[in-house]
């Protein structure tokens, strides 16, 4: 298969991935991971794409093939997995040679009033260090600016535009406090107008994940879900607006379980605008695991890294604090 990085990008990211990848390779359990879709026979390994609707492993050339006849295409991660970095990585350089200047990066990673300072470091007018003071890097999103460095040397290279999704994380935490009633006018405005709380299925989801982390209190849960969705929406509302108003393409960097069964950001997108769209979920294997085959359009299967520290996470940060609070 063709190679899909020029060399020097290689070299640089397999320099990279000795640095990191090796807390991934050394926490594999012992026996061998693998994947199964629910309902097809055959087992899929770590390092394999699978095209989830056929049930088939696929090369790189034809995910890409795939994905770049799309509008909009929503690449998921595990936020603290250095292997799913230089995977989507890849995806980007990738979808750049394939569709040029078409295309437009949106990132979950930055939030709506950090546009400027983020135009303004792509354009070349401010250094990488005053960029990640503007945004405030640290507390704004927290994992480590070396696991996302290369996607944004690489944007900056191919002078590809950046939209910063996300709805400010302040708001987003007030509203994991108190719900959606307790914003002033003022903060409403900052998010989508609308926000829809009624998708069964999704709020199913959310509540998996909720009970992983808190206690299963429906009143704490609606909360949380409501600052879920705040995000989601605002995500959505952005991208749908820029595709709307500019045309092109979009690639979406975002965790996996804002994209997963195409939940979230997707469904929510595809709601403002019809477009066409794919889902591609990077994920970390342990065990034998079997999934729907739902779960995305294309699954790439990983090495599951080491657990590290939680970092700054405005819904659950809010949910912890009220939790101290009542205890």
């Amino acid at each position: 298969m063709k190679p899909s990085l020029p060399f020097r990008n290689l070299l640089f990211l397999a320099a990279f991935g000795m640095l990191t990848l090796s807390g991934c390779m050394t926490t594999r359990p012992p026996m061998f991971p693998s994947l199964t879709v629910r309902g097809s026979p055959g087992a899929f390994r770590i390092g394999q794409i699978v095209d989830m609707e056929k049930a088939q492993a696929i090369h790189f050339d034809e995910l890409i093939t795939a994905i770049s006849g799309c509008d909009v295409i929503f690449v998921g991660e595990s936020h603290d997995n250095p292997e799913h970095h230089l995977i989507q990585v890849q995806i980007l350089q990738a979808l750049a040679d394939r569709v040029g200047g078409q295309l437009t990066i949106g990132m979950e990673f930055f939030q709506l009033g950090q546009q400027e300072a983020l135009d303004r470091y792509l354009q070349g007018v401010i250094s990488e260090d005053a960029f990640l003071d503007a945004v405030n890097w640290k507390e704004s999103w927290g994992f480590d600016y070396l696991l996302y460095r290369p996607l944004m040397l690489l944007s900056k290279e191919r002078g590809l535009r950046v939209l910063a999704l996300n709805a400010p994380s302040g708001i987003v935490r007030k509203v994991a406090r108190s719900g959606l009633p307790g914003l002033s006018v003022e903060e409403r405005d900052q998010i989508a107008k609308e926000i829809v709380l009624t998708n069964e299925a999704h709020r199913a989801y959310v509540m998996e994940a909720f009970k992983d982390h808190n206690h299963p209190d429906l009143k704490q849960f609606q909360r949380f879900y409501e600052a879920q969705s705040v995000w989601e929406e605002t995500m959505a509302e952005t991208i749908s607006r820029h595709l709307t108003s500019s045309g092109g393409k979009m690639v979406i960097f975002s965790g996996n379980g804002h994209i997963a069964h195409k939940f979230g950001i997707p469904e929510r997108t595809l709601r403002r605008v019809p477009l066409r769209a794919a889902t591609v979920v990077l994920h970390p294997a342990s065990g034998q695991e079997e999934v729907d085959s739902d779960l995305a359009d294309f699954v790439w299967i990983t090495a599951r890294c080491s657990p590290r520290p939680p970092s700054r996470h405005p819904v659950r940060e809010a949910n912890d604090a009220g939790k101290e609070k009542s205890e």
